[in-house]
């Protein structure tokens, strides 16, 4: 059976001539007229539709349409006064006149149908050789729903639609709308812009509202893609249609009521937001604010729900208010006897005026009388102050008169015949004025520039207007400023006014000084505001983390900058370092006092008796020490860091050596033991100043090997304190300062360990019991001082050692002087040669005598024991007289 019917068909198609019947009924055009090239067009007079669910047992009739819509009557004419205009214009398609054919259909199935009627024609039965009743080119429809239909089965057929009010993103496919056009920009760019205006206004949490259908998804998509790319979240999105059962749009409301989101963006057309505000209206559901797509932001229909309050202050995008000049005057000239087959031209005029032209048909209005005009008539017909998307309409008809234009004339150098000519108009194919649309670039008399890119769209420029009350008590949009998707991204949303918004947030903006954490479970709109930690900041609203500062710097209270890290030191300026100064210079004070009364009494017996040469060196060491301190204290540069350390390992190894001194001569006075010893002659006068010069040199050898291998220098320590720098002197290397250390506490050991030794000499004045207490001292500091240098943290390692300088020089300056100041100036008496040598007894005697003899023949002085005493001798040879000095109970002179 197959095969036959295959054979059949190759007969026929061989005869070449067959002939293609109509299979369905025909719809004649509601407006029409003839001419060489024909447009066809397809609007929706009237909106409204008895919903039936068709079984499809039986071929579905013509559904029956109600409920004017004038601005689709407008877009119309609109076009029909274009063709109009083109065929007076003699620069345009010259010879050739344009007709059009427009019907009037609502329901997608209908539109389809009138799609296909204008495909296929009017004739029930059409050849191959009479087949050209197709018009060039369709216009609408300016529903997305319909267009995406149409445009499918259109597309097959290579004939190109231009739509000029459908929006959907969708319909940039060209795979799957191969000849789609429009003269309105894409949802992409509108669903773009209003997630521009979104961030703009600080709105963060927002609710998205949809049509049930391609025009809603694709538009809802684009926008929520959009809004996440700049921060925004969504709430909730949900879709209906004003077809679903009431139990749908009252389970929207109830979810808008719940919501804590202020914004809502409604992506519908006009038939589905007129249902929903009627319906929040109902439910006192108010202060939200809408932002509305172009399908229904300045549709003037809005005044007549009863909930239209609800939507006063609604912020969309629409295309830019436009002029057609002689449009108005067009309009107003419009009579039914110019369309004597339109029944809708004759339902407007009845409905405009309120009269009957069929007395038979409508006996419930008077018969016109035939004086009716529009020209008096105020009405939406008759209303040009607002053409958006009507001059869409106007730029669609000329799109398609230039690219038949240069169809015809040959422009752009294309040449369709390989025989060179160009094209005859009576056998223009809409397959041609596709390729041509293609290419077509013209600028309207406004300085518009119309073409189309290579997804059949044009360039997105919108008006943001703001629906408010007119003048006349109907809701009207008003520019309040513009989105143009070609400018620079920054520069696409101008706004000519500020205008206050309500607050629509999940959480508040988090301030400068803080950082968001996201809150677990929610969108990354919802957020806690958390400080941020010391030594980072965030100097910008909404910051998603802190920025640690540069070493250098530390964060304010704030938290919102850095500023540089306070430098900190032992200051002069400061209690403690004030206090340490006081001190020091105390130290000065009372050595210099001491000096004085050693040297106004230096030739007393009790300053002779303690050698007073290394006792005024020793002053002068104390008085280094003591100034030495003060190095200690002020800003470390790179020449106090090398004097501070250098002055005090100097000075302490001078003064130490000084006191080494005295305890060597007073150990060497009475250990003489053995008769006859000539040991004192090796550490003479000369001898005592040479170790002491001998010991600082050695102290000075150390500093500048020191100096010279790694010398101290200024150190910043960031480590210690975050919040503050510590400037210190660092040693450089660890080894000279212990060095340095280790020579002073070595010879310290040393004195101490000698005076130690001598510290029960019988004496009325033993110094050597002060030198030892007072080296006991010096070594208790200095050995707390190491644990106490080493933990203490910043300035105060500088104070410890301060204090570990002048506690030690005070120790040594009381122990040492203090005893024979107070002798010298409150106990005068007992600064004389009798009680310094005690008193005599019988036993002493004898002993002078053994030492006399012990003396003949002796050049220098002696010490020994004579009978168990220990004795000091000093001899000194003046004029022949031997005086011996004794720092016990005797006094011999020879």
């Amino acid at each position: 059976m197959i095969l036959l019917s295959l054979l059949l068909f190759i007969l026929v198609l061989g005869e070449g001539n067959f002939l293609c019947q109509l299979q369905g009924l025909t719809q004649p055009p509601e407006l029409t007229q003839d001419g060489d090239l024909v447009i066809g067009g397809i609007f929706s007079f009237r909106t409204g539709q008895d919903y039936v669910t068709n079984t499809f047992q039986t071929i579905p009739e013509f559904r029956k349409c109600k409920n004017f819509n004038f601005r689709e009557f407008i877009f119309a004419q609109t076009m029909i006064f274009a063709i109009n205009e083109i065929n007076k214009n003699p620069k345009m398609l010259p010879n050739v006149k344009l007709g059009y054919k427009i019907y009037d259909n609502c329901g997608t199935m209908d539109i389809l149908r009138a799609a296909l009627a204008l495909v296929s024609g009017q004739n029930r039965e059409l050849s191959e050789e009479s087949c050209t009743e197709t018009v060039q080119a369709i216009l609408g429809h300016s529903g997305s729903s319909p267009t995406i239909a149409l445009a499918q089965v259109v597309g097959r057929f290579q004939i190109p639609v231009i739509s000029h009010f459908a929006t959907c993103a969708c319909l940039s496919n060209r795979n799957e709308y191969p000849t789609f056009f429009r003269t309105i920009p894409s949802d992409y760019y509108q669903s773009r812009a209003l997630a521009k205006l979104v961030k703009h206004f600080g709105w963060s949490w927002v609710g998205a509202l949809a049509v049930n259908n391609e025009y809603g998804f694709s538009g809802m998509a684009a926008f929520i893609k959009a809004a996440q790319e700049y921060g925004v979240c969504i709430e909730y999105s949900e879709a209906f249609s004003s077809s679903d059962p009431p139990s749908r749009l009252q389970r929207i409301t109830e979810i808008i009521k719940q919501s804590t989101s202020k914004v809502i963006m409604a992506f519908m057309s006009h038939r589905e937001i007129k249902l929903l505000a009627t319906e929040l209206y109902q439910h006192n559901i108010t202060g939200l604010q809408w932002i509305g797509s172009d399908a229904w932001i300045t549709d003037l229909s809005l005044t007549d729900i009863k909930g239209h309050k609800i939507l006063v202050g609604s912020l969309g995008f629409t295309v830019p208010t436009a002029k057609i000049p002689g449009l108005e005057e067009y309009l107003r000239q419009l009579d039914p006897s110019q369309f004597p087959n339109s029944r809708f031209v004759q339902e407007f005029w009845e409905e405009v005026f309120d009269c009957s032209l069929n007395e038979t048909v409508n006996t419930q209005r008077q018969p016109c009388s035939g004086y009716e005009s529009l020209q008096n008539v105020e009405s939406q017909f008759t209303d040009v102050s607002e053409l958006r998307f009507t001059k869409n309409v106007y730029k669609s008809v000329y799109a398609v008169a230039h690219a038949l234009d240069n169809l015809i004339k040959c422009d752009n150098g294309q040449q369709l015949f390989s025989s060179g000519s160009c094209i005859d108009p009576k056998q223009i194919q809409p397959w041609q004025v596709f390729r041509y649309l293609n290419t077509v670039n013209f600028t309207t008399e406004e300085g518009e520039r119309v073409y189309f890119n290579k997804n059949g769209d044009i360039p997105a420029r919108y008006e943001l207007v703001n629906l408010q009350y007119s003048i006349q008590g109907i809701m009207e949009g008003r520019t309040i400023g513009i989105y143009d998707a070609s400018f620079p991204d920054r520069q696409q949303l101008i706004m000519n006014n500020n205008t206050e918004v309500p607050l629509s947030v999940c959480s508040e903006r988090c301030l400068p000084g803080t950082h968001k954490v996201l809150q677990k479970g929610k969108p990354v709109c919802c957020y806690d505001c958390i400080p941020c930690p010391e030594g980072e900041i965030s100097n910008v609203t909404d910051s998603v983390a802190c920025v640690k500062c540069p070493p250098a710097y530390w964060s304010n209270k704030q938290r919102d900058a850095c500023i540089p890290k306070e430098i900190e030191f032992l200051a002069y300026d400061e209690i403690l370092g004030l206090v340490l100064v006081v001190f020091s210079l105390l130290g000065v004070f009372l050595t210099m006092v001491t000096t004085l009364v050693f040297y106004c009494h230096r030739e007393t017996p009790l300053v002779r008796a303690n050698n007073s040469e290394l006792s005024f060196l020793l002053l002068f060491s104390l008085t280094l020490c003591f100034l030495c301190a003060l190095t200690f204290i002020g800003r470390p540069s790179e020449w106090s860091c090398k004097l501070r350390h250098t002055a005090f390992g100097i000075t302490f190894v001078l003064c130490i050596s000084c006191v080494l001194g005295k305890t060597i001569v007073v150990l060497m006075a009475f250990k003489a033991t053995l008769p006859g010893s000539n040991v004192m002659k090796w550490f003479g006068p000369l001898q005592q100043r040479f170790s002491v010069l001998a010991f600082a040199l050695i102290q000075m050898l150390i500093c500048t090997l020191w100096l010279t291998i790694s010398p101290p220098f200024p150190f910043m320590n960031f480590l210690l304190y975050k919040d503050r720098i510590i400037l210190e002197c660092d040693t450089g290397t660890a080894l000279g300062f212990c060095a340095v250390l280790g020579y002073i506490g070595l010879l310290a050991i040393l004195c101490f360990a000698i005076a130690f030794l001598a510290r029960k000499l019988p004496d009325n004045f033993n110094e050597a019991k002060f030198i030892t207490f007072s080296m006991l001292i010096f070594c208790a500091v200095w050995i707390t001082f190491i644990p106490a240098y080493v933990s203490s943290p910043g300035k105060f390692t500088v104070a410890v050692e301060i204090f570990a300088i002048l506690a030690s020089s005070f120790g040594l300056l009381f122990c040492i002087f203090l005893p024979k100041c107070y002798v010298i100036l409150f106990r005068p008496e007992q600064n004389t040669k009798k009680h310094i040598m005690g008193k005599t007894s019988n036993y002493d005697i004898t002993t002078s005598k053994e030492i006399r003899r012990e003396l003949q023949g002796q050049s220098n002085s002696i010490c020994h024991k004579v009978r168990g005493r220990s004795l000091a001798c000093c001899r000194a040879n003046t004029g022949g007289q031997t005086t011996i000095h004794t720092y016990g109970q005797f006094r011999i002179t020879n």
